[in-house]
Formats: C-alpha cells, sequence, structure tokens
C-alpha cells in the first residue's frame, strides 16, 4: 500500500494550524505544522511534504520569501493562504511559484478540494529515462507532438503558439469523447486562470483557420455542451 501523502502546514496562528490539519487528517493525509518560516525551510527538506500550505505573514521569514527559497531547489506544491483584508499581491505570489491561493476565512471542503486538485496536476520532475516517453498522437495529414511543441498538417508544418497546440492535443488524444467548455479551460489553463469559457471559443477558432476540416477528422462544436474531436 502506498505511503499517505504529505502536507506542510506553516501558520503561526497554532488554532488555524491544528484546524487545518485536522481537516487533512481525516482525509488520510500526513501533516506537520511549522509556525514560522525558518521551521518551514527546514522541514521541507527533512519532512520531504507532497504540498505546502504557505500562510504569507510569518515571523521573521516570511511567506514569499520561503516561497522563493523553496521554488530555489523544488518544484513541491505551494498553496498560499493570506488572511482576509491583508493586501495580497497574487499576481506576485504566482510569478514566484505558488500553485494557487486562498483568502481566509475559507471553508474546510473548499481547502481540502483545492489541494486534491493541486496534488492531482502535480507530477515530480524525475530523470529522462533512456527512451523518453513522446507525447504524439496522428491521424491521416496530421501530426501532434506535444514533446517538442510541433504541428505537421498536410507535410506541413503549422506555427502554434503554446496554448493552441495543447487544446489541439488535448483534444486530438481522446477522440470523439465530448469536453464542456468548463472541463477545456480547467485542462489547458487550470481552475486558477483568470478568465472564462470565451478564451476556448477564441482558440478554437483559431486552430480552424490553421488545420481545416479532414475527410477522416475534424474539431466539431457540439451546441450548448462543448467540442469534440470527431474521427470518421
Amino acid at each position: 500500500m502506498a505511503g499517505k501523502q504529505k502536507i506542510l502546514i506553516v501558520d503561526d496562528d497554532s488554532n488555524i494550524a491544528e484546524l487545518i490539519s485536522l481537516y487533512l487528517t481525516k482525509e488520510c493525509f500526513d501533516t506537520m505544522i511549522a509556525p514560522d518560516g525558518e521551521t518551514a525551510l527546514m522541514l521541507a527538506d527533512s519532512f520531504g511534504p507532497n504540498l505546502i500550505l504557505l500562510d504569507l505573514m510569518l515571523p521573521g521569514i516570511d511567506g514569499y520569501q520561503v516561497c522563493r527559497e523553496i521554488r530555489a531547489k523544488s518544484s513541491v506544491p505551494i498553496i498560499m493562504l493570506s488572511a482576509k483584508g491583508e493586501i495580497f499581491d497574487k499576481v506576485l505570489g504566482l510569478e514566484l511559484g505558488a500553485d494557487d491561493y486562498m483568502e481566509k476565512p475559507f471553508d474546510s471542503k473548499e481547502l481540502v478540494a483545492r489541494v486534491k486538485a493541486v496534488l492531482r496536476r502535480y507530477k515530480p520532475v524525475v530523470a529522462a529515462p533512456a527512451e523518453p516517453d513522446v507525447k504524439c498522437v496522428e491521424y491521416p495529414d496530421l501530426v501532434i507532438n506535444q514533446t517538442n511543441y510541433s504541428v505537421l498538417y498536410m507535410g506541413k508544418t503549422v506555427e502554434m503558439p503554446p496554448k493552441e497546440l495543447e487544446l489541439l492535443y488535448f483534444l486530438a488524444s481522446s477522440p470523439n469523447h465530448v469536453f464542456t467548455r468548463e472541463q477545456l479551460l480547467d485542462q489547458i489553463w487550470g481552475y486558477e486562470y483568470i478568465g472564462d469559457t470565451r478564451t476556448v471559443d477564441v482558440h478554437i477558432k483559431r486552430l480552424r483557420e490553421k488545420i481545416n476540416d479532414h475527410a477522416h477528422w475534424r474539431i466539431a462544436t457540439i451546441w450548448g455542451i462543448g467540442y469534440k474531436f470527431e474521427v470518421r
């Protein structure tokens, strides 16, 4: 049986930290609490957490600096926590490497859901195998390679921004599967993305301008629902 996933809770408010620990322990996570930034940096190494819940307002080293130092040597997921009413620059947090943030006071169910969602998306960086796993799908006159971010259509290379290619690859990887705009937004941009489902429509429009319907496949609109890569 695989061991429990470990969560490091960094918060100088012992009541809040213990409450978070209780929520996560009930969900079968192994938790440890750090009351300050210095202890957090030490436990990030010795405890080896799978995810860190990091309060911003800490004695001594603040949450921003803790995030900065952890990111310099680790890609462990970090969810920042901020007290309601304090000035919190989300953009700065994300630029420093945080994966998400929550505002206090928070709902326990939402906290657990966000922790699980971030852990699902996180894939640890490991040494490359001798034969790397190439992410590539092929159809008649179409090759989408997400490993080297290239698209070959009708024998010619088609230039695409990363998100367009990722969207095309995701759809083509599940032929005839219908995805809602919300599902595509979550999969390609992430649920923390500041935007709406029109973003998906714009990218689909751009893809269709570059890749025409084929006799064997096409990007199909399912009215009122979303899109699918239809294979005929």
